[in-house]
């Protein structure tokens, strides 16, 4: 229940206005009894985010489903999708600083790497077989350069530059890295 009202929370005013005193007050609880539960402000953020993670996991996997052509396409098509539908809680995920001592608690890390599972995999797809051993080292940075044109997209940076083809510019891009990954591993 605080997790669900939580999100919901801070789907409607983003990491900077969001509030666990409002989430207990939500729902009869009083924030004593929310840090008892989750043991501390962050590890109630890290659980929000986890179901974050988990929703774009299925956004993610349903799109790739419902994909008629190109998957890599589907994939940054989806990651722009779900961020500009889920702005509030998307931008959470990367607004919420943990501390450097922070241990993400296994089930959560687990739930989170879902996501990355999913792209490692079609990224492995995508890729001939001698440049597959580099899939997961180039799906993280991929997913990277997908973000940052995602980021200025929603900021409106892009618009300021008059660009107005974030999705197509960040799927060149990653086109442009498969392709690099594919010629070098021929080469070698």
């Amino acid at each position: 229940m605080l997790v669900v009202e939580g999100h919901k929370h801070m789907a409607e005013v983003g990491f900077a206005r969001f509030s666990a005193r409002e989430v207990a007050k939500r729902i009869g609880y009083s924030i004593g009894t929310l840090y008892n539960v989750f043991g501390s402000y962050d590890r109630f953020v890290v659980a929000l985010n986890t179901r974050t993670f988990q929703l774009w996991a299925q956004d993610l996997r349903a799109a790739l489903d419902a994909c008629q052509g190109d998957r890599i396409r589907c994939l940054v098509e989806s990651y722009f999708r779900f961020a500009r539908a889920n702005r509030h809680l998307w931008q959470a995920i990367y607004d919420h600083h943990l501390p450097n001592d922070f241990v993400m608690p296994e089930e959560q890390d687990w739930l989170r790497g879902e996501l990355t599972h999913i792209v490692v995999h079609e990224v492995t797809a995508a890729l001939p077989p001698p440049a597959k051993g580099e899939a997961a080292r180039l799906a993280r940075s991929l997913v990277a350069t997908v973000h940052g044109h995602c980021l200025f997209d929603l900021s409106g940076s892009f618009a300021l530059m008059g660009q107005d083809e974030p999705v197509e510019m960040a799927l060149e891009r990653v086109q442009e890295s498969l392709a690099m990954a594919a010629r070098r591993a021929a080469a070698e």
